[in-house]
């Protein structure tokens, strides 16, 4: 049975390239700069095992990406990026965690009109490197990123360290611009866990809109 879906998803992908018109080439590498908007939100569970009911919050990402040419119409695209994520939480408050990003996109790039299709997956990691609770007013608190719980430190606790996975879909037109749209999904927990019978799991998610350009 998984042969038969295996073959059926692989005929299905043969077909919407035919159907698409597309030429299979095998994609220049290069350098490349992106940046863009995140809409992000921290989903999950709270300390009694309900699920996080936070509001999403907008933010950015910019960096630099590789394409590497794996074989006709295929990349793997690396990539160092900076990016905001966080959530809005009650009484207008926002968390706001700036990462280091590495992404790790395999993308299947076949020639389409004048320019590519654009459509990847992939891992990545990140690294927090700073964080603000911004309350109502000027309100403002640092961040503290910490593996373990401390109760005796009344600023917002998060783990440095997230993971998880990339989507993406986009063109690139022939001048090397490009534009694509992300969604991410948080697979690491961010908060380091509580004394007790703590059940609480927090987890990076949202998608934006970038703009990208090749060297």
């Amino acid at each position: 049975m998984k042969k038969v879906i295996f073959s059926m998803a692989v005929a299905g992908f043969l077909a919407t390239g035919v159907t698409a018109q597309t030429i299979s080439t095998t994609p220049a590498g290069g350098l490349g700069i992106r940046a863009g908007v995140n809409f992000q939100n921290i989903n999950g569970k709270d300390m009694s095992g309900n699920d996080l009911k936070n509001d999403m919050m907008t933010g950015f990402h910019a960096g630099l990406t590789a394409d590497l040419p794996l074989g006709p119409s295929f990349v793997l695209q690396p990539g160092v990026l900076y990016s905001l994520k966080g959530a809005e939480i009650m009484n207008d408050t926002k968390i706001k965690l700036s990462y280091i990003e590495v992404p790790l996109n395999f993308i299947y790039k076949p020639a389409l009109g004048t320019g590519s299709l654009l459509l990847g997956a992939g891992p990545y990691v990140a690294f927090g490197i700073n964080g603000k609770m911004d309350g109502p007013g000027s309100n403002s608190t640092d961040v503290e990123f910490t593996s373990d719980f401390d109760a005796n430190n009344t600023a917002p606790q998060f783990k440095r360290f997230d993971a998880g996975a990339n989507l993406l879909a986009g063109y690139e037109f022939l001048n090397k611009l490009s534009f694509q749209i992300n969604a991410q999904l948080g697979l690491a927990e961010i908060n380091p866990t509580m004394p007790g019978n703590d059940q609480s799991k927090w987890k990076n998610t949202g998608f934006g809109l970038s703009l990208g350009y090749k060297f």
